[in-house]
């Protein structure tokens, strides 16, 4: 139980369940499959189909898609955190301080790694050996489920702008052009705010992401979306 409790405490502990940037990237994703989904309907049944196809279909890529990413996160998890296990298992069992600095240099920016002498990584070495053993089996907290909920809900619900013209517009065109520059205002503001947290010039950004929307949407009309 001691050990456990350490892992959990000191090396499993997540941070935030999403951090801004985490969560800005996955509306950006969101946004950019509901709006290259929507235009490939458009182009693969030319008008044809009903708003109500459209509308579900549209849903169900983001759901689907919300799904996949939230699993990918969990998977992404246990294998960073089975990858830690073994690295700390390399440095108790090493018989050197260089093979001990081998795997360590592995977790440090490199401008760090390469500034750190010899006894610091034989600190660390030295420190690292008084650690518990990790689990054998790689745990995944109730809090990685939460972020795996969190990253659904954020590629599910941003869905939601860009598919209520669909239902307040009886045109399907019109519904659908309507839908793109929602789509497009909420990249440019996603992309603004990504910028704000990333210390990038948030302007610029705001337009880049707003600007790889606008491609696809002339993709799409090219080909008679």
């Amino acid at each position: 139980m001691k050990q456990e409790s350490f892992w959990q405490k000191m090396i499993y502990r997540p941070g935030p369940v999403l951090d801004p940037i985490s969560r800005l990237s996955e509306v950006i994703f969101g946004l950019i499959m509901v709006l290259t989904f929507t235009g490939s309907i458009s182009v693969a049944t030319s008008g044809r189909e009903e708003i109500g196809v459209i509308l579900w279909a549209a849903l169900g890529c983001n759901v689907a898609w919300g799904i996949v990413d939230a699993f990918m996160y969990i998977m992404s998890l246990m294998m960073e955190r089975g990858d830690a296990a073994n690295a700390l298992h390399r440095v108790q069992q090493s018989k050197t301080t260089q093979d001990a600095a081998a795997v360590i240099k592995d977790y440090f920016p490199p401008v760090v790694g390469a500034v750190m002498q010899e006894r610091q990584f034989e600190e660390i070495r030295q420190q690292l050996k008084n650690v518990p053993p990790a689990p054998t089996r790689v745990p995944v907290f109730w809090r990685d489920i939460r972020a795996a909920l969190q990253i659904f809900l954020l590629v599910t619900l941003s869905t939601l702008p860009c598919t209520l013209p669909f239902v307040l517009i009886a045109d399907a065109a019109v519904a659908m052009r309507v839908s793109n520059a929602v789509a497009l205002c909420l990249l440019f503001i996603a992309g603004y705010q990504l910028g704000r947290h990333s210390g990038h010039n948030r302007w610029l950004l705001g337009v880049v992401v707003a600007l790889v929307g606008i491609v696809l949407v002339l993709m799409t009309m090219a080909l008679g979306g």
